[in-house]
C-alpha cells in the first residue's frame, strides 16, 4: 500500500520526468547487455544438460525416482491381487488370515514382554454427567503415556459398561483438539467409557519439545513421528511398533478397570487416529469393534495421489511381504468393522471403495455381512455429522449400548482441565524414554551383534557382499542397453561427451564423459548428490582429475541433477529431503542406495567396455558415499575409492538425536542388523582408500573415531595399512593419486 504525504495527496516521485538525450540512447543498450548476460548465464548453466529440454520423452525425468519406486510397489500390488483372486473358499481365506496375522507380527514385532503399567490417576474432574480421570501409564518402563478416562455418571459398582479407545489424529494438542473432544464427549454422554491417550509426538508427549517456544523443534506431528521413525527403520524397528504397543497397553489398562466390560471394547479415531485404530485393532484380538476414519484406502491409489505419508503409516516391507490396507480389516473378520470415509479425502475414496469390495467378500463367506460396512459423506479430510452419527450407531449396535445416535453440541473441556502432567509435557515433568532413546537401545543390541561378528574378520568381511546386496535390495543390472550419444562440447584441454542410458526402470541416466586431450589411460567414476555438473566448474573435483590426465564419467542418478529432486514433497519433507521417497522404497523391500548401486554397476561396466581403462577410481561426495561403497564391494572394476565429506556410519545417524536428515535417503532399512558403512570400507582392503572430511550423523567430527578404527584395523590385518589415508580435506589427494 502506497503511503500518503501530510496533505493527503500521493507523494511526488523524485525521479525526473524528463531525461537527458543520452539517457534514452543508453537505456536500450543496457537492457540488451542485461539480456545477453542473463542468456549467457542460463546457457552456461544448461550446456551440460543431456536430456532436459530437447529429449521430450524424458521430460519428467526430475520425478523419475518417485515414478520408479511407485512402479516397484505396483508390481507387488499386482502380485498380491493375483494371489487374492485365487482364494475361493472360506478355508482359503482363513489361511490368508493366518498369513496376514503372522506377517504383521513379523514385520512390526517382536513386541516386548509386558511390564507393569504403573498406572496412576493424577487428577479427577467431575463434569456432572461424567467424570474424567487423568491417567499416566508406562507402556514400557519409563515410557510415559498421558491419557484421560471418561466415565459416564450413574454406573453402579457392579455395572460393566462398553469402552472405546479414541486415537487422535495429527494435531499438536492430541486428544485435546476441539474436533476430537467433540466425538469423545458425545460418546461418553451416550453411555460409553472412553479412553483417549496421546500418541508419541503429540499432546503432552512431544519428543522434541522446546521450552523456549513451547512447540516442537522439528515441526508438527508428522515430523515428530518421521524424525525418530526414520532412525527406527535403520535398526529394523519402526515408529508403528511403539505406537501400536501404546494402544495394546491401553487395552490392558481398560481391562484393569472394574467398570469396563472386557467383551465390549471398541476403537476409533480419525486421520492419523484412523491409522492407529486400524493398526491396533489388527494386532489386538481383544478389541471387538473397530471404526477407523479418514485413513483406509489402498496403496495403489495412495501412491497415485499423495504418496506414502509419515513414518508410522509405513510398516517395514509391507508391500514386499504381500500386504495392503485391506489386510488390516481382513485379518479381523468377521469381527465388526466400519470404514468411515469422505469423497474428497486426501486418502483416495476410490481406494477405500476397492478395499470395501475386497473385505465385504470375506464377510459374506463368513455369513456376517451385517458386521462390516462403509459410510461416506461428501467432504474433504474432515469429521462430518453424518459420519459421526453412523459411528455412534455402529458402536451402539455392536457394543450393545442403547444410547442416542444424535450428534450433540457439547462444550469442550478447557486446556487447563485437560492437562495431565504438571508442566503440560512429559519431557519437562517426568523425563523418561522417547522413541529415539528406546531405538538407540535397540541399535545398541544390533551393534553388539555386529561387534561379535567382527571378531571373526576373515569370515565376516569376505562374505559381506551378500548381505550388502540383500539388505540394499540390489538387482543385477542388464547390460543389453546401449548408451545414446547426444552431443559434444570442446574445452581447452578436454572434450565433454553427453550420453544417457536406460536405468533399472523406465528412466534414463544422463551422464557426461570428460576426455582429456592428454589421457593417462585411467578413469574416474564421479558421484555427487548435487549432480554431474556440480564438480565440473573451474577448480572443481572433475578438473582436478582432468589436469592429471584422467577421463571422468559423471552421471545424474535418479533423484539428482536432471533426474531430480522432482516435485514430490509429501508431509515428511525435511530440509530439502523427502523421507517419503525412502518410505516408498522401504514398502517395496528396496532402498534408494540399492537402486543407485545397480545403476552405477551398470555404468561402470559400460565404461569398462567402451574404454580400455587400465584403472577406474571411484569418487563420491557426501551422501553418495554409501552408493560407491556398495558398488565397490559388489563390483571389483573399481580399483581405488575416494570419499569426500562422507558420513561415517548408519550407527552415527541412529545415535544422534539431531541428525542430518539429508542422510536418510542413503541409509539402508534394517542395515544395522547386518553391517555398517565402515564394514564396507574395511572390506575394500587391500584396495586403496582415501577419505577426506569424514563427519558423523549430525555433520560434526565428534563421533567418527570408532568408525575409523574399524576400517584401519581391517586394513592392518590385511597388511594394507599403507593403502589407506584419512585426512581432514582433499589437499593431499593429488600426491596420493600419483
Amino acid at each position: 500500500m502506497q503511503e500518503k504525504n501530510p496533505s493527503g495527496k500521493s507523494p511526488v516521485s523524485k525521479v525526473p520526468v524528463s531525461r537527458k538525450p543520452f539517457d534514452a540512447f543508453l537505456l536500450p543498450i543496457a537492457v540488451l547487455l542485461l539480456i545477453i548476460f542473463i542468456t549467457g548465464t542460463v546457457n552456461a548453466q544448461n550446456d551440460l544438460d543431456v536430456i532436459r529440454n530437447s529429449w521430450m520423452e524424458h521430460s519428467d525425468a526430475s520425478n523419475s525416482l518417485y515414478h520408479h519406486l511407485a512402479d516397484q510397489c505396483y508390481d507387488l500390488i499386482d502380485k498380491r491381487e493375483k494371489a487374492i483372486s485365487g482364494l475361493n473358499s472360506l478355508a482359503d481365506w482363513q489361511e490368508r488370515q493366518k498369513f496376514i496375522r503372522e506377517t504383521l507380527m513379523d514385520i512390526v514385532g517382536p513386541f516386548p514382554e509386558k511390564t507393569p503399567l504403573n498406572a496412576r490417576t493424577v487428577k479427577t474432574i467431575d463434569k456432572g454427567s461424567f467424570r474424567v480421570e487423568h491417567v499416566i501409564y508406562e507402556s514400557l518402563p519409563g515410557f510415559y503415556v498421558t491419557s484421560s478416562l471418561y466415565i459416564p455418571s450413574g454406573l453402579r459398582r457392579r455395572d460393566k459398561a462398553p469402552a472405546i479407545i479414541y486415537c487422535s489424529g495429527h494435531t499438536e494438542e492430541g486428544y485435546r483438539s476441539a474436533t476430537y473432544q467433540h466425538v469423545i464427549l458425545n460418546l461418553v454422554t451416550k453411555g460409553f467409557i472412553v479412553f483417549a491417550f496421546d500418541p508419541v509426538g503429540q499432546g503432552e508427549r512431544l519428543e522434541y519439545y522446546d521450552p523456549a517456544t513451547g512447540k516442537s523443534s522439528v515441526g508438527g506431528p508428522t515430523k515428530e513421528h518421521s524424525y525418530p521413525g526414520a532412525q527406527a527403520f535403520i535398526t529394523g524397528s519402526s515408529q508403528a511398533r511403539y505406537m501400536i504397543w501404546d494402544g495394546i497397553r491401553a487395552v490392558d489398562y481398560l481391562l484393569s478397570r472394574r467398570e469396563v466390560d472386557p467383551a465390549r471394547i471398541g476403537i476409533t479415531g480419525r486421520s492419523g487416529g484412523g491409522t492407529q485404530s486400524a493398526y491396533i485393532a489388527a494386532f489386538d484380538n481383544r478389541i471387538l469393534a473397530a471404526a477407523p476414519e479418514n485413513y483406509l484406502t489402498n496403496y495403489r491409489r495412495l501412491l497415485q495421489s499423495i504418496g506414502p505419508q509419515d513414518a508410522e503409516q509405513n510398516m517395514f516391507h509391507f508391500l514386499y511381504r504381500g500386504l495392503d490396507h485391506p489386510d488390516l480389516l481382513l485379518v479381523r473378520a468377521p469381527k465388526p468393522a466400519l470404514m468411515i470415509t469422505t469423497t474428497r479425502d486426501i486418502f483416495s475414496i476410490q481406494g477405500a471403495m476397492e478395499t470395501e469390495k475386497e473385505v465385504a467378500g470375506l464377510y459374506r463367506l463368513y455369513g456376517e455381512t451385517e458386521n462390516f460396512s462403509r459410510i461416506e459423506d461428501d467432504d474433504g479430510h474432515a469429521s462430518t455429522k453424518k459420519n459421526r452419527e453412523a459411528m455412534y450407531a455402529f458402536f451402539r449396535q455392536h457394543l450393545n449400548n442403547p444410547g442416542s445416535i444424535e450428534d450433540e453440541r457439547i462444550s469442550p473441556l478447557t486446556a487447563e482441565e485437560l492437562r495431565v502432567t504438571q508442566t503440560g509435557q512429559v519431557s519437562t515433568s517426568l523425563g523418561g524414554e522417547t522413541v529415539f532413546s528406546l531405538n538407540r537401545k535397540e541399535a545398541g543390541i544390533r551393534l553388539n551383534e555386529l561387534n561379535e561378528a567382527r571378531r571373526n574378520p576373515e569370515n565376516f568381511y569376505a562374505g559381506i557382499a551378500e548381505p550388502a546386496k540383500r539388505m540394499s535390495g540390489f538387482r543385477e543390472p542388464s547390460l543389453d542397453d546401449l548408451p545414446v550419444f547426444t552431443g559434444r562440447i570442446a574445452r581447452d584441454y578436454y572434450n565433454i561427451e553427453k550420453y544417457f542410458i536406460k536405468g533399472e526402470g523406465d528412466y534414463v541416466i544422463p551422464y557426461l564423459l570428460f576426455r582429456p586431450v592428454l589421457w593417462n589411460n585411467r578413469g574416474v567414476f564421479y558421484l555427487n548428490p548435487a549432480g554431474k555438473s556440480a564438480g565440473a566448474g573451474p577448480g572443481g573435483d572433475i578438473e582436478r582429475f582432468l589436469r592429471q590426465g584422467f577421463a571422468v564419467m559423471a552421471p545424474d542418478m535418479a533423484g539428482c541433477g536432471e533426474n531430480g529432486p522432482g516435485s514430490f514433497r509429501g508431509d515428511a519433507y525435511f530440509d530439502g529431503s523427502s523421507h517419503n521417497l525412502w518410505y516408498a522404497s522401504l514398502l517395496a523391500g528396496r532402498s534408494i542406495t540399492g537402486i543407485h548401486t545397480g545403476d552405477v554397476v551398470k555404468l561402470i561396466r559400460v565404461l569398462r567396455k567402451e574404454c580400455p581403462y587400465a584403472e577406474i577410481i571411484g569418487f563420491a561426495r557426501k551422501e553418495m558415499a554409501p552408493v560407491l561403497l556398495h558398488t565397490a564391494i559388489i563390483d571389483r572394476n573399481i580399483s581405488s575409492v575416494i570419499l569426500a565429506e562422507p558420513y561415517s556410519s548408519f550407527r552415527s545417524v541412529v545415535m544422534n538425536k539431531s541428525y542430518d536428515t539429508n542422510l536418510i535417503l542413503s541409509t539402508i532399512p534394517a542395515g544395522l542388523t547386518a553391517y555398517d558403512l565402515p564394514d564396507l570400507a574395511a572390506a575394500l582392503a587391500p584396495r586403496k582408500l582415501f577419505i577426506a572430511g569424514m563427519t558423523d550423523g549430525n555433520g560434526t567430527v565428534t563421533d567418527v573415531q570408532d568408525d575409523i578404527s574399524i576400517i584401519r584395523n581391517v586394513y592392518s590385518l590385511r597388511n594394507a595399512a599403507d593403502r589407506i589415508r584419512i585426512e581432514a580435506d582433499l589437499s593431499a589427494l593429488d600426491s596420493w593419486i600419483e
